[in-house]
């Protein structure tokens, strides 16, 4: 067990989610308007750049590696009902996150990234319900980490905003599954 416990904390756990925030570069107002829901005004926003079109590219593999990963734990056969329910919420929520930032590249002429054929996940440390939700809730902190990161170079309000929003998703999944496992759901007064 504590090898997976180091393996959790460990970097190799916090996949391209961290890597998105690391381009300190802003979105377009089109981009912005489509991540809040608000296509009209995504129609009259401004002209994305190429950097606008990668930094959604990162987030969204990001969020195609997480689908990926809640799949994986739900296929371990280890999570009971209504833990796999859950799971299966959680992965739904990232679906639709990937959805949104695809539609979002597709309308600022960008190519969306495709979900990679495999992906490399410590499944030999899957041994039990709780070694999944401790890998579910590594990934989730790693998200709140990187939307954390995010929100403050964005130029656009709005965008800090949708950022915001989905910080706040990940938190929540991330407290549930700490909670799950017995851990204080909320460890401090501040996410760092």
């Amino acid at each position: 067990m504590s090898s997976f416990l180091d393996f959790i904390d460990s970097p190799l756990a916090l996949p391209a989610r961290r890597r998105f925030i690391g381009h300190g570069l802003m979105l377009s107002g089109a981009a912005v308007a489509l991540l809040v829901g608000n296509e009209a005004l995504a129609a009259t926003g401004g002209k994305a750049t190429e950097d606008d079109v990668r930094i959604l590219n990162t987030a969204l593999g990001a969020e195609l590696e997480a689908i990926a990963a809640y799949q994986v734990g739900a296929e371990t056969g280890l999570l009971q009902k209504p833990v796999l329910d859950l799971a299966v919420t959680f992965q739904g929520h990232h679906k639709e996150h990937a959805a949104t930032l695809s539609k979002t590249i597709a309308t600022l002429g960008g190519k969306p990234v495709a979900a990679k054929a495999k992906y490399t996940f410590p499944t030999d440390k899957l041994k039990s319900q709780e070694d999944v939700l401790r890998f579910a809730a590594s990934l989730e902190k790693g998200a709140v980490s990187a939307y954390l990161g995010a929100i403050p170079v964005f130029g656009n309000r709005d965008l800090a905003k949708a950022a915001a929003s989905i910080l706040g998703d990940e938190a929540m999944h991330w407290a549930i599954l700490r909670n799950a496992v017995g851990e204080v759901p909320v460890p401090s007064a501040f996410v760092s």
